[in-house]
């Protein structure tokens, strides 16, 4: 699976978020250590802590499935305001549990430029066990 596979399913499943508080859409595809994809969409909820982040269900995803480990995760955001749409910081440490210093994490930036970090680029010093 390419770059652009990965955005573009990142892209697709955004649309299904629902988002009718805050308006931003979110989609997060990741591809797994077995080469299986995984996806997701952020799901908000009246109660503010009570949603869900696009980076969260694609991992559930695939812990359910049976992976390990993140090869590359694309995220894809879009709201009213802003385009960028780096993962928030626990998210960070969600992707941080299924990284090593190979993952990388795509996500595109206020212009609707896509750029490639690693983990430790993200979330310097992180904690992980």
């Amino acid at each position: 699976m390419t770059d652009e596979d990965l955005l573009q399913a990142a892209r697709t499943i955004r649309e299904q978020a629902y988002c009718p508080y805050s308006k931003f859409k979110v989609g997060a595809a990741l591809l797994d250590d077995a080469g299986n994809l995984h996806v997701s969409c952020n799901v908000e909820n009246a109660a503010y802590p009570l949603g869900s982040c696009a980076e969260a269900g694609a991992i559930s995803a695939m812990v359910a499935a049976g992976g390990k480990r993140i090869v590359t995760i694309a995220i894809a955001g879009t709201g009213e305001k802003t385009r960028a749409s780096p993962p928030c910081g626990g998210c960070r440490q969600r992707i941080r549990e299924f990284a090593d210093n190979d993952t990388r994490i795509i996500f595109n930036d206020s212009e609707d430029e896509w750029q490639s970090f690693s983990i430790d680029e993200l979330l310097p010093h992180s904690f992980h066990l």
